[in-house]
């Protein structure tokens, strides 16, 4: 199967945005997940950089190219925006040389372009939106989501074929805009399960037992409930992770907020900021802590606390989205409700104080994420959410990797599907 994904982000540029950095490699993934299974992956993304060459092998069957769109330097999605009409154009131009078999965009920004690219080819776009805007408005996040960005995504889930919902609360905010039940499928993010495991080296630590927080040092409005419940923990440290080189912690006004905070509470000596983790040192972190807390309003990926129970610590979570689903309380973890830290605090002391239970939680964390959210598994509920928009006879993999030259695929949606409307702002 020829498979086109479309994002925003590169996953070969650096991105300082943790947010950035976490969308560019769930595309990237999957892509190579899909690839591993016999699918050739071409991977459309906005040239953010300079330094990015106009097309690269990321991986065996798995090539990215570039796209031209707007200057070549990091743009939020707002800015991106007005150039996606640049961006709907070169893919409408590619794919009508070398037609894709199906269409997977990531975001926003990259559905209006996928949109507009695909308008008059027959072939079946399906949409994963990372986070909704809706729900960081309900929730309150730190950067609220623009009008356009709120219009346009609702345009894009009534307008594409299917939507992958990365959890049930989110196939639930889908519903709330007006999206029908039957396009919308709940296919969560996966987590490198070969990276991120029990077995590895741990970061060295001290004697008291050791809480990881979820959110970096870039939300400060989900480490307050986290710093209350420390208050009520006197035998625990908390590790906030992210923010600037540990050089410059000094410097940065969110961690001076958030030691003044903690002063307040008389828990600053039990605080450790690590600032920047680099990727290949985080493992060894999750695997150092006794339990991630996760306390912020809205995650809609979850991705650290799924790396942590991969890693095999468990998570204690109030907070709402994809860690819901991914969480069984009192098995991998705990769910306690928010706003309540003294309740959050009695049960981490509850589960602190029993090893052998903390164990089992670790053991069966690591379990859940390797049968339910490994790469490949998701790899292979992606592929069966692409097939059920194709016609019986549609090839379903493709093994042997055909020229560039070669007919483009025939249409694998009826005729009357190439004329479907798409939003104003998606036309090219």
């Amino acid at each position: 199967m020829r498979i086109a994904l479309v994002a925003q982000n590169s996953p070969l540029a650096q991105h300082t945005d943790p947010r950035d950095s976490v969308a560019a490699a769930r595309v990237s993934s999957l892509a190579q997940a899909l690839a591993e299974l016999g699918h050739r992956i071409t991977i459309y993304a906005r040239r953010d950089a300079k330094s990015l060459p106009g097309s690269a092998i990321l991986a065996p069957g798995v090539r990215v190219e570039h796209v031209t769109a707007g200057p070549p330097a990091p743009l939020n999605p707002d800015q991106a925006a007005a150039h996606l009409a640049d961006f709907g154009t070169y893919l409408a131009q590619r794919w009508r040389r070398s037609r894709p078999d199906v269409i997977h965009a990531f975001s926003w920004t990259g559905g209006l372009a996928a949109l507009a690219g695909a308008r008059g080819l027959g072939v079946p776009v399906v949409q994963t939106f990372n986070s909704l805007g809706a729900a960081e408005q309900q929730y309150r996040a730190p950067q609220p989501p623009s009008d356009a960005r709120l219009r346009l995504e609702t345009c894009i889930a009534r307008h594409a074929d299917l939507i992958l919902a990365s959890s049930i609360q989110e196939q639930a905010d889908l519903a709330r805009l007006g999206v029908r039940k039957n396009a919308v499928k709940v296919v969560p993010c996966g987590v490198d399960t070969e990276r991120f495991s029990p077995d590895g080296p741990t970061a060295d630590r001290g004697e008291r037992l050791r809480l990881l927080a979820a959110e970096p040092l870039s939300a400060p409005l989900g480490l307050g409930p986290a710093l209350r419940a420390l208050a009520e923990i006197p035998d625990a440290e908390l590790v906030i992770m992210g923010g600037p080189d540990q050089a410059e912690l000094s410097k940065d006004r969110t961690y001076r907020e958030i030691m003044r905070f903690a002063r307040k509470l008389n828990v600053h000596d039990r605080v450790v900021a690590t600032g920047r983790i680099s990727a290949d040192d985080l493992p060894a972190l999750l695997r150092s802590a006794d339990l991630l807390m996760s306390t912020g309003l809205y995650e809609p990926v979850g991705i650290t606390s799924l790396q942590a129970m991969a890693c095999g610590t468990p998570v204690v979570s109030t907070t709402s989205g994809a860690e819901q689903d991914a969480i069984v309380d009192m098995t991998t973890g705990l769910i306690t409700p928010p706003g309540r830290p003294a309740h959050l605090a009695w049960r981490i002391r509850q589960l602190l104080a029993n090893p052998l239970q903390l164990e089992a939680y670790g053991i069966a964390a690591a379990d859940r994420v390797q049968s339910r959210y490994s790469w490949e598994r998701i790899a292979r509920e992606t592929l069966a959410a692409y097939r059920s928009l194709m016609p019986d006879t549609a090839v379903v993999a493709q093994t042997a990797e055909p020229d560039e030259s070669e007919p483009a695929a025939e249409p694998v949606r009826a005729q009357a599907r190439a004329e479907r409307r798409v939003p104003a702002g998606a036309r090219a």
